[in-house]
């Protein structure tokens, strides 16, 4: 039989299959979409600078970034300006993780002493999110080259939100933002309401038994026993209607393990700090 008399066939994958593709891309692609398509398009967001010489009118890269939050339709929950202190950090930092489910840090990554944003934020994220810091030092290097390597930014997960430590200075943060997170944030937001992370007991979820010692305790004390149990990790959300839409389900696995991660409070790290303008 003659090429040009062979019945038509499906399309070859061999091409793809030689270039290393991969023939399940399409559908991957496909629930990559879906997932876009289902993402917020207002998303909770607190903003945090660490910096013991900027205020709040002097504070370029927080205004900067209030700024595009706001043009983008999200709501900024929370903004403040404290100082490189390590207490100062994690308390900020506490609050923003309950009412935020983005929370963006400028200032504190870089290596001198009093730089102790990263420790501060490390001891709070139970779930890293690795492919932040690195496509940001490969979007910093194309700009300043080997100095690059001096910034420590990171990302990860905490509780139900997600912290992103950025550098201070306002030409890293746009690179961050505009690079990475302005057109990838309700994205994120869809999938950490979608696989869910440790936090409130939703409607819908049921709480676990209180434990023998949390009713000895209640009973101890003259109160009625709490609704939920204070020694018990606390449950996985619900998703929502636009996550269990494209999942096939109302609610989040609870048989899954949850992290808690270390948690520990930061001491005061460094005690003097010359601002370096690259990070």
């Amino acid at each position: 039989m003659t090429d040009a008399s062979r019945p038509p066939g499906p399309p070859s994958t061999s091409g793809n299959a030689a270039a290393g593709g991969n023939p399940s891309a399409p559908s991957k692609q496909l629930s990559s979409q879906q997932h876009r398509a289902a993402a917020p398009r207002n998303v909770r967001v607190a903003v945090l600078t660490i910096s013991d010489t900027r205020t709040p009118e002097t504070d370029t890269s927080g205004q900067y970034l209030l700024a595009e939050l706001k043009a983008g339709g999200h709501s900024v929950v929370h903004y403040r300006v404290v100082r490189d202190d390590a207490l100062d950090i994690r308390t900020a930092l506490v609050l923003f993780v309950r009412e935020a489910t983005v929370v963006l840090t400028t200032g504190g990554t870089g290596l001198t002493g009093r730089d102790v944003t990263v420790p501060v934020v490390e001891s709070m994220i139970t779930k890293p999110i690795p492919g932040f810091g690195e496509l940001f030092r490969m979007l910093s290097y194309r700009e300043v080259g080997g100095a690059a390597m001096l910034s420590r930014a990171l990302g990860g997960l905490c509780r139900g939100s997600a912290i992103f430590a950025m550098p201070g200075s306002l030409n890293a943060v746009k690179t961050a933002w505009e690079g990475i997170l302005k057109n990838e944030i309700g994205h994120l937001a869809f999938e950490i309401e979608r696989h869910g992370q440790p936090g409130v007991v939703q409607p819908g979820v049921v709480a676990p038994a209180l434990s023998p010692l949390s009713q000895s305790l209640a009973a101890a004390a003259g109160k009625p026993p709490p609704t939920t149990d204070p020694l018990t990790p606390p449950m996985t959300p619900t998703l929502s209607p636009a996550a269990a839409a494209v999942e096939g389900t109302g609610t989040a696995d609870p048989a899954q393990p949850q992290s808690r991660g270390p948690g520990n409070l930061m001491g005061r790290l460094g005690r003097h700090k010359k601002e370096d303008p690259r990070l």
